[in-house]
């Protein structure tokens, strides 16, 4: 068909393009634009996911502040709010965690286990060379694999640690605890365990407990706890008691319990340095 000065039709032209079954033909070009259009929609996705902040590794405690002295999930056993800090401890525990070194080769680990802290903690360990004798930890815990790391650290470098009187080690710090090659727990101090946590990646939102995250992450992330444990020469059991107990309630061992699991090392030092165990 052509125009009444010679040229071709347009529309004719468009249909022979299309070929001798056009119909297919526009088949295949809705299905290749929608495949098109797809791959554009993923790879926006994957491009908003890679810009966003991920999320923290799961994290035993509260958020966006892991709160000390959780009530016991044991009403026989080690009341905190008997021997709770006052407001300017209470507020220097959920503060990233601060790592001095003081007299007599002692590290203070103070704080929340941040991600990152591993990394300082290292650093403040191979800048102090051999002085370093033990750690001393009062912590409400935090990052789990940073306190898997400071746990590997204290051990390669055959450190004691020590949670003095009225020292407080929770969630994720009997992790590094494990790590000592001595143990001790003194007389008033708090030692215990709870389920992780998963960090919300939007601020406010509520964090998500173990049996609501991603089971296999959680799974994945208590097998390496347990492992840990064995490794440093404790009792797994230990974190059998942390995954049955709810994120917003602690279980405290008893002074027995910690020579019993191997979280304290000597019997001895524990009758005379026993974490206080208050029963009815």
């Amino acid at each position: 068909m052509t125009t009444a000065d010679g040229s071709k039709a347009p529309r004719a032209s468009f249909w022979r393009m299309l070929g001798k079954r056009p119909d297919g033909t526009i088949l295949r070009l809705v299905f290749h634009g929608l495949i098109g259009l797809t791959a554009i929609v993923l790879g926006y996705d994957l491009l908003e996911r890679m810009q966003a902040q991920p999320a923290d590794p799961l994290l035993p405690g509260e958020i966006p502040k892991i709160q000390p002295f959780l009530p016991s999930v044991r009403p026989d056993v080690a009341k905190p709010d008997e021997r709770d800090p006052d407001p300017d401890q209470r507020a220097a525990l959920q503060q990233p965690m601060v790592i001095e070194l003081v007299a007599n080769g002692r590290l203070e680990a103070t704080g929340t286990i941040v991600p990152g802290t591993a990394e300082r903690f290292r650093a403040e360990i191979e800048k102090r060379g051999d002085y370093v004798k033990a750690v001393v930890l009062n912590s409400p815990g935090g990052s789990v694999q940073d306190a898997l790391a400071m746990g590997r650290i204290i051990r390669e470098r055959k450190l004691n640690t020590r949670v003095e009187a009225r020292g407080y080690c929770a969630s994720s710090c009997p992790l590094v605890l494990a790590g000592g090659v001595e143990r001790s727990v003194e007389q008033g101090a708090s030692v215990g365990v709870h389920q992780i946590f998963a960090v919300p990646t939007n601020a406010g939102a509520p964090a998500v407990g173990m049996a609501a995250a991603d089971f296999g992450r959680a799974q994945q992330i208590s097998a390496e706890c347990q492992r840990h444990l064995v490794d440093m020469g404790v009792d797994p059991q230990v974190w059998i008691h942390a995954m049955e107990t709810p994120p917003e309630r602690i279980f405290y061992f008893t002074p027995q319990e910690l020579t019993s699991l191997k979280l304290a090392t000597s019997a001895r030092a524990l009758k005379r340095n026993s974490t206080a165990a208050k029963t009815p």
